[in-house]
């Protein structure tokens, strides 16, 4: 049974070969080490990791702003899925949202993801009809 708990500096190695590892095309200014400092400066303590046996086989991000939480960069390791390790997860993060006073979680997956959004889907998370538009600030 996976034990879940908020990230420690000590995970930074393991967390970063997991998102590595679960996201080989991530662009690259979703690198992990800057994901991870970045992350550790801003509402840490929804950066939750899930342990098994002592080894980290899961991670996910959130962050409320005041209006909506959102879920980023959720990975549980290829041989531990399908174990319930992303749902409880999924779950604790919801519980640190909802404490913060957030009513509605979003999360991006990319279009081609059906097994993802599938497991969302299961979870009652629906698509919205949205367009999601981003830009880049670090590149003027």
């Amino acid at each position: 049974m996976p034990s879940i708990r908020t990230f420690r500096d000590a995970d930074t190695a393991a967390v970063a070969a997991l998102w590595t590892r679960v996201f080989p095309d991530d662009p690259p200014w979703n690198a992990p080490a800057a994901l991870i400092a970045t992350k550790r400066r801003v509402q840490a303590e929804l950066f939750l990791v899930a342990e098994v046996d002592g080894e980290v086989v899961g991670a996910v991000m959130a962050g409320f702003d005041g209006v909506r939480g959102w879920i980023h960069h959720l990975a549980v390791a290829p041989e531990q899925r399908r174990c319930g390790i992303a749902s409880q997860l999924v779950r604790a993060v919801e519980v640190g949202l909802r404490v913060r006073g957030c009513s509605k979680v979003n999360l991006q997956i990319r279009a081609a993801n059906r097994h993802v959004a599938a497991f969302y889907g299961s979870l009652g998370y629906a698509i919205e009809e949205r367009i999601s538009m981003g830009r880049r600030l670090d590149d003027a």
